[in-house]
């Protein structure tokens, strides 16, 4: 069998302007897209509905380009495929592989702290935070039904001990060299995340299940993304196998960080991509500082 055509994608959040640490990775998706002589796909994430602006969109496609890049078509938006998610929450909860969490972040914080108090260890995810302890793991059917029907606001959380009983080996992550295309293949260690949420409270799905959902549609072969989300490719290949969906193989990138050291980030102010373009810094100026 013939292997699939290359395709990459360049997927972008309408919460704010572009950046350039956006820019270093649109760049280097685009290079490498080249280099293996295949397509680059545009996606707008956009499930964060009270983030998400339509200005942030215009300004996403004119900072794009005025980076000199074009992308094949068509453009996906996430926000127009919450069925697609819904119907992969549902196939997993059928599985009872999810179940729904009632638990507030206040009532989460309360009882961490009140295992930190008592002397019991709380492990934490990858990015830091304490993991859920399971609270809502152990409600029985007839009590989350009835919650449920009362319109409880819930998430809906990954039953991680359930979902590694489905293995009979840890997911396995294809790695791959930018430079010559060359693949490694590693063991992911998807139980550090715990029950993360996997779809949240306000729309029908989350960042980890549209991302591997979105790259199966699309056909993404191989996705090139910042070091800021290795850690949760072990999560997705673990969806992936859930979901039976293809993997792609991943390179994380270095994140270009501001003068303090500190990662750019939209949340943060960091300088836009249109400020730089206000102070009179041309593409070619932005081009040569990312090494492009």
């Amino acid at each position: 069998m013939q292997p699939p055509e290359p395709r990459l994608r360049f997927a972008p959040s309408p919460n704010g302007r572009l950046h350039l640490g956006h820019a270093y990775s649109a760049l280097l998706n685009a290079r490498i897209a080249r280099t293996l002589g295949g397509d680059l796909l545009l996606r707008i994430e956009d499930i964060d509905l009270g983030r998400a602006r339509p200005e942030f969109v215009a300004g996403i496609l004119a900072d794009l380009d005025w980076l000199r890049l074009s992308f094949d078509e068509p453009i996906r938006r996430q926000s127009e495929y919450f069925s697609d998610y819904a119907a992969a929450r549902d196939a997993l909860a059928a599985r009872d592989l999810i179940y729904p969490c009632f638990c507030s972040r206040g009532r989460i914080a309360a009882e961490v702290a009140a295992r930190q108090a008592r002397g019991v260890p709380v492990p934490h995810d990858p990015d830091g935070a304490p993991l859920y302890p399971g609270t809502c793991r152990a409600l029985s059917a007839d009590e989350r039904r009835a919650r449920i029907e009362r319109g409880e606001p819930h998430t809906w959380r990954l039953d991680m001990p359930a979902a590694l009983r489905t293995l009979a080996d840890p997911p396995l992550v294809r790695r791959f060299s930018p430079e010559d295309g060359a693949e490694e293949t590693v063991r992911a260690d998807p139980a550090r995340w715990g029950d993360a949420v996997i779809v949240r409270r306000d729309v029908p799905t989350s960042y980890h299940l549209s991302v591997v959902c979105d790259d199966a549609v699309q056909g993404i072969t191989h996705v090139v993304r910042g070091q800021d989300l290795e850690a949760a490719t072990d999560l997705h290949a673990l969806l992936q196998h859930l979901l039976r969906l293809p993997a792609p193989a991943y390179h994380h990138h270095a994140l270009i960080r501001a003068e303090d050291g500190e990662k750019l980030a939209k949340s943060k102010g960091s300088e836009s991509l249109a400020d730089l373009r206000a102070q009179g810094v041309t593409v070619e100026d932005v081009r040569a500082r990312l090494g492009f």
